[in-house]
Formats: C-alpha cells, sequence, structure tokens
C-alpha cells in the first residue's frame, strides 16, 4: 500500500533528522496530497514489523546509513510505481522518476533559512567541521546525493611511480533512454535557471532538459567581500566533495581574486582544501560559463606528491617553492603569510600567461588565442598555507586535435575527456562504458579471443597486447587485479601527456627555464 511507504518514508525522515517530531502529521499530510490521497489508512501487523525494520537500520552500528540508504532506495522505487500506474509520472523511464522522487523528498525537507540558520549556529558555537557534517550528512539523507547510486561507482588505487592514484567508473550519473533524450531536445529551451551551478537551482522543480532540486539547499558564504554559495556535488567523487560558486553568472577566471578567493575559503574551512578548473577550453572544466570552485575534505595523491626540487624567487624569499614530483607541471608555494604565496602566484601567473618557449612547444599565443592559464589548489598545512599551481596549455595542431597536453589517441580507448581539477590531482573519472568492455576483456584474454575481431573490444587490442607480456601469467585469480592496475598506468599516462613539461631531463631542463624568468 502506498500509504504504508508513505509512513515508512516519514519514519525514514524522523530518524535521519529531516522531519522533527513536530512535524510528522504535517509531512504524512503533504505526502497523501502529493500522491491524491484523503486518509493515511490503518497500518496491518506485517506493515507494523516491516516499518519498525526500517526505523532500526539508523541505530544499526554496522554500516546503519548504508542499509537505511537503501531503504530509501526501496521506497522511493515503489511509490514511483505507484506514480507511474495512477498517472502522477509522464513516464515511466529515469528522467521523469527522478523528477518525481525529487518532488517526494521535497516534503521532508527545511527550509533553506532553517539549514543556513542550523549551520551557522553548529559552525559559531562548535567548529566549522561540525558545520560541514551537518550539511554533508542532510544532503544525503535528502537524497540529493543519491548514495545508493554512488555505491554503484567502481574505485579502486593503483600505485604508480608517482604515488597511489584513485580510479573511479563512474556509474551513478543514470543513462537518459532514447525517448528521454529526445523529448529534451524537442523541449522549451529556457534560460531559468541559466546553468546548473545557479543559485536559482535551490528549490526548482525541474524539467526534462533540467534535473529538479527541490531536495537542494545552498549555504551562503562571503568571499573576498563578494557573495557565493557552498554546496556539494550531487555526484561525489570524494569525501564531501563540494562546489563553490559566485552567486553572479559571470565566467571563470583565473586571476588574483581567485588566488584570494582560494585562501579565504580555506581560511573559514581549513579542514577543506578547495582548487579551481583553468579559465580555458581543453584544459578547463566542463562549466566555463559560471565562476566556481570545487573542494572537500581529501588528500590526492598530488597533495601527498613530495617537493623534489626547491628553488627561491627574488624578493619571496620567506616562501618556499618547488616543483612536485608529479606527471603534470606543478609549482608549490608553502608559507605562514597567504598574502605574500599570492604575490608570488601572481608574478608566476603573469609570467606564464605571456611566456612562448618555441624549443619546448610552448606558446603563449597563437593568432591572438591565448593558450597559457593554470589550475590552482589551495590547502592548509599545520599553520602554513599551501597552494600547487599546476601549468597547463590548451594548444592543438593537426596530428593533436584535442589538444597537445591531452590525453593522446592511443589513450583514448580509456579516457578522450578533458583533464579537469579532480584528474589534475590524481582521481580518474572515466566513462561507464568500461564496466562492461572491461568484463568483456577479461572474458576474451582468458579465452584467448581475438579482440581485433570484436567491434567493442577492438580498440583495446594494442594495449593488451603491450602489457600482457608482462606477466608470466594471467588467469582468473589475478586478471581484476591485473586489469585494474593497467588501467591505472593508463592514467599515469594520460596525466604526463596533460603535462607542459614531461618527466624527462630535457623536460624539466625548460621547466627550469621558464623558473628562472620568474
Amino acid at each position: 500500500m502506498i500509504q504504508t511507504d508513505i509512513r515508512k518514508l516519514v519514519a525514514y525522515g524522523v530518524r535521519t533528522g529531516l522531519v522533527p517530531e513536530e512535524d510528522i502529521t504535517f509531512t504524512a499530510n503533504r505526502l497523501l496530497e502529493l500522491f491524491g490521497l484523503d486518509e493515511p489508512g490503518e497500518p496491518g501487523e506485517k506493515a507494523e514489523e516491516s516499518e519498525a525494520r526500517a526505523a532500526g537500520c539508523l541505530n544499526a552500528q554496522d554500516g546503519g546509513a548504508a542499509r537505511l540508504a537503501g531503504e530509501l532506495e526501496e521506497i522511493l522505487n515503489r511509490m514511483c510505481d505507484y506514480g507511474c500506474e495512477n498517472g502522477l509520472i509522464v513516464e515511466d523511464s529515469v528522467v521523469y522518476r527522478d523528477l518525481f522522487d525529487t518532488k517526494i523528498m521535497s516534503m521532508l525537507m527545511p527550509r533553506p533559512s532553517e539549514v543556513i540558520r542550523k549551520f551557522r549556529e553548529l559552525y559559531e558555537t562548535e567548529s566549522p567541521r561540525a558545520a560541514t557534517d551537518y550539511y554533508y550528512k542532510l544532503s544525503q539523507d535528502s537524497d540529493y546525493i543519491r548514495r545508493y547510486r554512488i555505491a554503484k561507482d567502481m574505485k579502486w588505487v593503483a600505485p604508480t611511480r608517482y604515488g597511489d592514484l584513485d580510479i573511479t567508473i563512474n556509474l551513478s550519473k543514470p543513462e537518459k533512454d532514447p525517448k528521454a533524450i529526445a523529448a529534451a531536445r524537442n523541449a522549451k529551451q529556457s534560460g531559468y535557471p541559466k546553468c546548473l551551478l545557479c543559485r536559482e537551482n535551490e528549490g526548482y522543480a525541474g524539467r526534462v532538459n533540467h534535473p529538479a532540486r527541490q531536495n537542494h539547499r545552498i549555504i551562503p558564504v562571503t568571499i573576498n567581500g563578494s557573495q557565493w554559495g557552498f554546496q556539494y556535488s550531487p555526484y561525489v567523487y570524494y569525501n564531501e566533495h563540494c562546489i563553490v560558486f559566485n552567486f553572479q553568472h559571470v565566467p571563470m577566471k583565473i586571476d588574483h581574486a581567485a588566488f584570494c578567493k582560494l585562501f579565504d575559503f580555506v581560511k573559514q574551512f581549513p579542514h577543506y582544501f578547495v582548487g579551481s578548473n583553468a579559465d580555458l577550453p581543453i584544459v578547463g572544466g566542463s562549466i566555463l560559463s559560471h565562476d566556481h570552485f570545487q573542494g572537500g575534505h581529501y588528500e590526492f595523491a598530488m597533495a601527498k606528491a613530495p617537493v623534489e626540487r626547491s628553488f627561491t624567487v627574488e624578493g619571496f624569499e620567506d616562501v618556499a617553492a618547488g616543483v612536485v614530483n608529479w606527471p603534470m607541471s606543478v609549482i608549490r608555494l608553502n608559507g605562514p603569510d597567504s598574502d605574500r604565496i599570492i604575490a608570488l602566484a601572481d608574478r608566476i601567473l603573469e609570467k606564464w600567461r605571456g611566456y612562448t618557449d618555441e624549443d619546448a612547444f610552448v606558446y603563449a599565443y597563437t593568432d591572438g588565442e591565448p593558450h597559457n592559464t593554470i589550475t590552482p589548489i589551495a590547502r592548509k598545512r599545520g599553520d602554513n598555507f599551501e597552494l600547487d599551481l599546476v601549468l597547463r596549455n590548451n594548444i592543438t595542431t593537426e596530428e593533436h586535435p584535442l589538444g597537445v597536453y591531452h590525453p593522446h589517441a592511443k589513450l583514448h580507448h580509456i579516457k578522450k575527456e578533458n583533464i579537469g581539477l579532480i584528474e589534475v590531482m590524481g582521481l580518474a573519472v572515466l566513462p561507464a562504458r568500461l564496466k562492461g568492455e572491461m568484463a568483456q576483456l577479461k572474458e576474451a584474454i582468458l579465452t584467448g579471443a581475438d579482440l581485433r575481431a570484436d567491434e567493442v573490444l577492438e580498440k583495446h587490442a594494442d594495449w593488451v597486447e603491450e602489457f600482457t607480456p608482462k606477466y608470466e601469467k594471467i588467469d582468473a585469480a589475478n586478471i581484476d587485479e591485473i586489469i585494474e592496475k593497467e588501467i591505472g598506468l593508463v592514467f599515469m599516462e594520460v596525466l604526463e601527456d596533460a603535462g607542459v613539461y614531461k618527466r624527462t631531463s630535457q623536460g624539466q631542463a625548460a621547466f627550469d627555464r621558464f623558473i628562472r624568468i620568474l
């Protein structure tokens, strides 16, 4: 009965803290209205047992939150089934179900003002960590972060000569069916909200070509004197993956103000790192039209990588500077005074924007088009501040039309997409297609099948022929480990391709030429 699931959902809301005891009847009545019902009905004996079991999930000591997320998934699935059967959902597809189950969850949500008030109270009376813990839990419990989908992502750690790289195959973004794609294409184009990052998304019902956000809440923050929003990514690629975005819909720009904003955020949330995608196509992120940063409570492989050679910039002897042992070209600045780090970062950015070294195939401009920019990442290190500046260049050639400093064609069978901030730091976000392809590939290798005769696996043939001779024996017991390790090594090569200065004596000598002009 739908009434049973309404009771279960309200119980879920109570135990996660979404629904205060005083709001139980009010919330249940809102859900009855949503489903076109006049009364809640009476729970039977089995229904009571089921509700009690669901209520106890959160209290279980081991994996209670995961079980509760699974219970929520089941409740919402049944509610969407009911919606489809009773004409509340336009069509039984993931797009329309997502629009409807977000509307369902909105019935349990506190108003934005309540969330902001609670966040600020915890920040002031306890700590920034307590405030973000509350907000992250809310974002998960509200199903804005769909834990049961993210749990499907494939994740592993791959050892390389640069440290352990994080590898993920992203399965949490549901694939749209052809009908939904066609409907989105034919839908009236709206300029509201302007993009997925705009503050107008908060509470927005969504449409076939824009996700619903009724269960979304934003924390306003003042950064460097301007108004920004703090939220979590609905597709968390790492722990507490957050997005900090300008309340104004303005393009991304790496400049002095950007460095100031990064450090201002870190000062307010010292347990988080924060970084920005570069501000040029190819080397930038997916949304260059809206100024934003990404951060979180996680230490990436790049942050763990040591400085392999130090240098001093005249006039900045108080700032420790060095080149990081990393496949991409990274300058690390460290010191107790963030203003001094910013001043040196300004100089490095200014010099890099206009820097050309033909011998190293570094061109600041071609035909008036700029190519040089930086991906910056800020963090606290004890009492010191730290800023990593990753040198980027987006030049293209006939041989490399997608970018010279971009994954080269031989690696596109694994990774073809742009290398943004998250990948720069050492976390691969690989396409969902790889899950099925890896399963087929393992079977083909074990049976000795001809990869080149297979339409799907043909693109992996050269790679397999390259790595299989390295192993004395490949069998069912070790093939998963081998494939995961080799994918990790491909990602390492992806980062090396994206590095402006290669990890060779010649490449590092060219890097030093740039450092000398600072």
